[in-house]
């Protein structure tokens, strides 16, 4: 199913570096290189994406506020022109520094929390006493005046506790609530047979999750897995179908290396020596994500055309081929 190509993605995902001050359990960035471009490096680049058409630019990491230079890169940022976001654990915000990151340009900062309960979080994150951190910043973030949001990973130990999650996101002001389904990358794979759900289990979870997303009113519930389309999810204003990355979005790692999402290995190119727009528009692994063959059960399911097969990255990493059907689907 071939869909419409822009001329450059929407959004680049930019991890800006890989070191961490947490040791999380599901970590994709811990395998990646050390390597980090320097701050006038970056600043070229990311003139180079906003000439290219790119108008937003989201950092992570890593954890991207152990970078001493991140106002800078954020004041270049948002003068190029891009609406600047960035996932953070958290744990280095305080009300001084929140002031400051709105001053630099941030629009919206979406905070990584895992579980409604502070051991639990803490133990999976490898960082004691992060949980009261992490509530603390949406906190500050709010005062300060930017949009906030919380990032869950769904694993074994939360997947049942939408409710509390939603409440724990109500009580501090966040305005969205981002569901993420569990990767099969880095400590992720490591750690999958004690902390991915079975077929069945996500089934349930978007079940009920797709409820509470029909019941909030106040609080935007995002789920970003394409296998939803076969509950009867279906967004009809959406610009393409099944996985946006490679389609709308980008991944560049901290070395400069592009790849289609943060969970996705294969490089195609490099933003320091090559042509963003060219490598969007020609690169080969980019073409065999936007034109997908099913294969197995995608064959002959009616929901393919809008969940194509679910997540390229965990068909790949589970079955070496992103075109296989995701080992999370419940469709028999």
């Amino acid at each position: 199913m071939s869909e419409i190509v822009l001329k450059a993605p929407l959004t680049i995902n930019w991890a800006l570096n890989n070191s961490c001050n947490f040791s999380c359990r599901h970590c994709y960035s811990r395998v990646d290189t050390g390597d980090e471009l320097s701050s006038e490096t970056l600043k070229e680049c990311m003139t180079k994406c906003a000439k290219a058409g790119v108008m937003a630019v989201n950092f992570g990491g890593g954890e991207p506020l152990l970078r001493a230079d991140i106002l800078d890169i954020c004041r270049h940022a948002a003068d190029a022109g891009f609406r600047v976001s960035m996932n953070s654990n958290g744990y280095l915000i305080d009300a001084a520094k929140a002031i400051a990151l709105k001053e630099a340009g941030f629009a919206k900062i979406g905070i990584s929390i895992d579980s409604h309960q502070a051991e639990v979080h803490d133990n999976f994150r490898g960082m004691p006493g992060s949980h009261v951190k992490a509530l603390a910043a949406l906190d500050h973030l709010k005062e300060a005046g930017i949009r906030t949001s919380i990032s869950t990973v769904i694993c074994t130990f939360n997947f049942n506790t939408i409710d509390d999650l939603i409440a724990m996101a109500r009580k501090h002001g966040a305005s969205q609530l981002n569901f993420h389904n569990f990767k099969c990358s880095g400590l992720g794979m490591s750690n999958k047979d004690e902390l991915d759900l079975s077929p069945e289990q996500w089934k349930n979870f978007y079940k009920e999750a797709m409820k509470r997303k029909v019941e909030c009113t106040d609080i935007d519930i995002s789920l970003d897995d394409p296998i939803i389309a076969s509950l009867g999810m279906r967004d009809e204003t959406a610009m393409v179908k099944g996985s946006v990355c490679g389609k709308l979005s980008l991944n560049i790692k901290s070395n400069g290396d592009m790849t289609p999402c943060g969970f996705i290995p294969s490089i195609i190119g490099n933003i320091v020596t090559d042509d963003l727009k060219t490598v969007w528009r020609n690169s080969q692994v980019l073409d065999k994500l936007r034109n997908k063959t099913a294969k197995g059960k995608c064959a002959s399911c009616s929901d393919y055309a809008d969940c194509l097969g679910g997540c390229s990255a965990r068909a790949l990493a589970m079955t070496g081929d992103f075109n296989n059907p995701d080992p999370h689907c419940w469709v028999e």
